[in-house]
């Protein structure tokens, strides 16, 4: 290799620092790049997860379905991740079956037989693995091994920079004090899920919560109190709801919630089991013997019977809402049947 394609390599790199944000786009880009580099068919980068002592596949090429849908795995003491983790750099398996740590079950049914293995560091913090893989055993240039080195520091810093990125945008979309999506994902979703309604002519429900008489803890306890209620009814919305509904705080001690393709008479099911489950939740707090006890109030409606557009759902579901609050809380209020469901 000449000094010019070493520097273009490098170069190749650094513009992917630049380029990309996407995390995953990222590392599979660092990936066919290093495998050009050093001619293997078969490669993989996998992040470190400390607090779990695991590591998550990120990015697979040429390697079998089943060992790429491996999502994440333990890293078990003496194992090849593990002795990799331990060495403080670059590491190389020129023939596995010639080595003890080699035991994985699915890597010796993969038929791997050589690894580079590049540690991604960052600050002397261990962020990532880059693996590339033969299927027969053979050696690799020490030319090609050092300018793996220097490509792994530009893979280091991309990693740290796309998982800055993703940790602003997800802050900018939620709440600092519940975790869940804020008033502006809101908005922002509540559009494209109902253009995505009107699209397939699908249902689309919304729910907001309201709890109860929230001024008076605030004022008896003090809002470290009314904190601690927002964050066990927003842990509580997160249980209950499936995966494809989507939870938010909207402000104060509201909270909303869209259910794609769901029906007004599912979405009200829904409702009325948070309702219940919320009331018969007790909430400890150190001024008071008991547990504090905290009802809620909702309303919902449902696209395209309550409302065609995101401002005319709104609408119903607010108006539904203050009808359930004036008419004695602790309730549920919907059209369709034009009555409410109230804790018996």
């Amino acid at each position: 290799m000449t000094e010019s394609q070493r520097l273009h390599e490098i170069l190749d790199v650094a513009r992917i620092v630049v380029s990309s944000l996407d995390l995953d786009e990222t590392l599979q880009r660092i990936l066919q790049i290093t495998r050009d580099l050093v001619d293997v068919p078969a490669g993989s980068v996998a992040l470190y997860n400390r607090s779990e002592h695991c590591m998550e596949l990120h990015a697979a090429e040429g390697l079998s379905e089943e060992f790429a849908a491996r999502k994440s795995w333990q890293i078990e003491k003496g194992c090849l991740t593990q002795t990799i983790l331990d060495q403080d750099g670059l590491f190389v398996v020129e023939d596995t079956s010639q080595v003890s740590f080699f035991t994985n079950p699915l890597a010796v049914a993969e038929g791997i037989r050589s690894v580079i293995a590049v540690p991604l560091k960052m600050h002397d913090d261990t962020v990532g693995i880059l693996y590339l893989n033969d299927f027969v055993p053979r050696s690799f240039s020490s030319e090609k091994l050092e300018l793996l080195t220097i490509i792994a520091s530009f893979a280091s810093l991309s990693i740290v920079n796309a998982r800055l990125y993703q940790k602003t945008k997800r802050l900018a979309s939620t709440d600092g004090l519940t975790g869940l999506y804020n008033y502006r994902q809101f908005k922002l979703m509540l559009n494209q899920e109902l253009l995505r309604a009107q699209r397939y002519g699908h249902p689309l429900s919304l729910i907001m919560f309201d709890i109860d008489n929230f001024k008076n803890f605030n004022d008896s306890y003090g809002h470290p109190c009314g904190d601690q209620i927002l964050i066990q009814i927003a842990a509580t919305l997160r249980e209950i709801f499936r995966g494809a509904d989507l939870v938010f705080r909207y402000g104060g001690e509201e909270f909303t919630v869209l259910l794609p393709q769901s029906s007004l008479e599912q979405s009200v099911s829904a409702a009325e089991r948070t309702r219940e489950q919320i009331a018969a939740m007790g909430i400890d707090w150190p001024e008071v013997q008991e547990q504090l006890r905290v009802t809620t109030s909702a309303g919902v409606a449902t696209f395209p019977g309550d409302g065609n557009t995101s401002e005319s759902l709104l609408d119903a579901v607010d108006m539904l809402l203050y009808r359930a609050k004036d008419e004695g809380k602790n309730c549920i209020f919907f059209n369709e049947k034009a009555r409410k469901r109230v804790n018996s």
